[in-house]
């Protein structure tokens, strides 16, 4: 369904997914369409798209006048009022649902306590669900639309840079349970993604930040270029243009496009640095660690073994990360993380299939491949080598 009825405004290129391509200039309110056949939807980036939400959705093919607003008690607090007057003043009736912020509210109990909310406030198989907030309400909000009637549309309104450039785009929804996260979930994309800058300027330094570990990585495997600009930007400034959003979120889409479900081994690019990454993240209580920052950690793991494997200039690495340090993301693993827990977390993770090892190595700024080459004493020495100090090159 082609709910936004003016994507025709920017086309990008078929060379998005070039080895080393960038994706040159993006024009002022850039839309990026994610062509997923009947499935597929646009992604607009452009300040103040909050406010202007209902008249959006009024334009375009979701019809319904019933709207779920699904959000964190965080994020409600600062945007909020903003969407649901705007909703309404386009002729909505929105019921906001909120959860308490942080990834433990990412879980079946949360999902649950959403669906029976919704239904109590008169929500049906005709209703739309709105996710406002950062990758843990989008997840969430996501599988909730997914399962809620068996399935109702839902537009992702994503408020930090993590969500804005990787995880609001793409379907994946799911739930965390104790033995992993994202374990329970399915593909459920959503009909619309709208992309306000202006929603990043309510972030904490620390949230803001660790959302370029994403970025850094769409330059890594995808957009060389993209390097530079990212060393151009000043951390501690919240005005992050909609040219830098859109390229990553250009990325994503035509990696997503090529591989929806991750069944052809493109799509599993996108886990650079996550393998690893994400058996941290796991190894520490919730919240304890930001996904972004263990997503630091995991690059640079990545990094030593794509020069142990792939031949990567150790110049090109330092490049990388000092583009991590330079937003303030740790490159060196807590002590007291122990390598046997982080080893057990990896090894429970979706990307090893049939108990093999497929881990995302590059071997130049731009490029990336997946590898078969690397073991579980190659994963041991990476997380030895994060307990050691950057040398910078």
């Amino acid at each position: 369904m082609d709910v936004f009825p003016f994507r025709n405004r920017i086309c990008w290129p078929d060379s998005a997914l070039d080895t080393g391509g960038g994706l040159g200039h993006v024009p002022a309110m850039p839309l990026v369409h994610v062509d997923l056949a009947d499935r597929a939807y646009d992604v607009v980036v452009e300040a103040g798209l909050l406010g202007r939400t209902g008249e959006i959705l009024a334009d375009s093919a979701l019809k319904s006048r019933r709207v779920a607003v699904i959000s964190d008690e965080t994020v409600a607090a600062f945007h909020a009022e903003t969407l649901l007057a705007s909703l309404a003043s386009a002729g909505f009736r929105p019921t906001l649902h909120t959860i308490p912020a942080g990834e433990s509210s990412k879980s079946m109990t949360a999902a649950e306590s959403l669906c029976r909310a919704m239904i109590r406030e008169g929500h049906d198989r005709r209703s739309l669900v709105v996710a406002l907030g950062g990758g843990v309400v989008g997840d969430l909000a996501g599988f909730v639309a997914a399962i809620f009637y068996r399935g109702i549309p839902f537009v992702q309104i994503p408020t930090t840079i993590v969500a804005q450039v990787d995880s609001s785009v793409g379907g994946k929804t799911g739930v965390n349970v104790c033995e992993g996260k994202n374990l329970l979930g399915c593909f459920h994309q959503p009909s619309l993604v709208l992309v306000d800058p202006e929603t990043l300027h309510t972030l904490p330094g620390r949230e803001f930040r660790e959302g370029f570990a994403e970025a850094i990585k769409h330059a890594a495997i995808r957009d060389a270029a993209m390097l530079d600009e990212l060393a151009a930007l000043d951390p501690e400034s919240r005005d992050v243009s909609a040219d830098l959003l859109a390229r990553n979120i250009a990325i994503k889409a035509r990696i997503v496009e090529a591989d929806e479900h991750e069944t052809k081994g493109l799509r599993a690019l996108l886990n650079f640095g996550h393998t690893i990454g994400h058996g941290i993240e796991a190894s520490v209580p919730y919240g304890e660690m930001l996904h972004g920052e263990a997503i630091s950690l995991g690059l640079r793991a990545a990094l030593f073994l794509s020069e142990r494997h792939a031949r990567l200039d150790p110049a090109a690495s330092a490049r990388v990360l000092a583009l991590l340090e330079k937003f303030g993301l740790p490159l060196v693993l807590d002590p007291h993380i122990a390598t046997e827990t982080v080893m057990d977390r990896l090894a429970r993770d979706k990307k090893f299939a049939a108990g093999a090892i497929r881990f995302v190595l590059t071997d130049a700024p731009g490029g990336a491949f997946v590898s078969a080459d690397v073991s579980p004493a190659d994963l041991q020495d990476a997380i030895t080598h994060l307990r050691t100090p950057r040398n910078p090159v």
